[in-house]
């Protein structure tokens, strides 16, 4: 998958397409990175971040990509990808995917995820790594797993849920 290609929805199993992420779709996206963070069930970033630092984070810059799923014209969830860390560990990809809350079980975080998988491919990566999964993110672990991820490890009580206590954080892998 070449960046700027858009997911032909059939291949994907749902309506939700995914294209590269536009300067214009910032709103929407920020709307989501806003509301995922705040809830501090499923990622590791400071609830108090600003809009400022969140695009700082979230737009990846070459060799990485953003992109967005789509229903229709609206934006209901997004990722990034790129090399899981430089120099000697550049072969290996990484990914994080936000759905917006009324959008969730619709498709578009498997969309994303199938996608994140193919761009790595093309970009001849070894594989996938996800350095840290909330392992009370349940759906999160379960499309990982469907799509091939295996969990090599989980760094225990290592996340603060608001609601479960302190959970693990599994280290998965998908190797090409």
């Amino acid at each position: 998958m070449v960046a700027g290609a858009t997911t032909d929805p059939s291949r994907y199993g749902s309506a939700v397409r995914v294209r590269e992420f536009r300067a214009a779709d910032w709103p929407a996206v920020w709307a989501i990175v806003r509301d995922v963070v705040r809830a501090q069930e499923t990622f590791v970033y400071d609830p108090e971040m600003s809009e400022d630092d969140a695009r700082a984070v979230w737009i990846e810059r070459p060799p990485g990509l953003t992109v967005v799923a789509t229903e229709g014209d609206r934006v209901v969830g997004t990722a990034k990808m790129g090399p899981n860390r430089s120099g000697p560990g550049s072969h290996v990809s990484t990914a994080s995917f936000m759905v917006a809350a009324d959008a969730r079980g619709r498709g578009a975080g498997t969309a994303l995820c199938r996608f994140a998988i193919d761009w790595a491919r093309a970009g001849g990566y070894a594989g996938m790594q996800f350095n840290a999964v909330a392992e009370s993110n349940r759906p999160a672990v379960e499309l990982y797993q469907r799509l091939g991820f295996r969990i090599l490890g989980t760094v225990p009580r290592a996340f603060a849920h608001p609601a479960l206590g302190r959970v693990g954080l599994h280290l998965m892998y998908l190797e090409f």
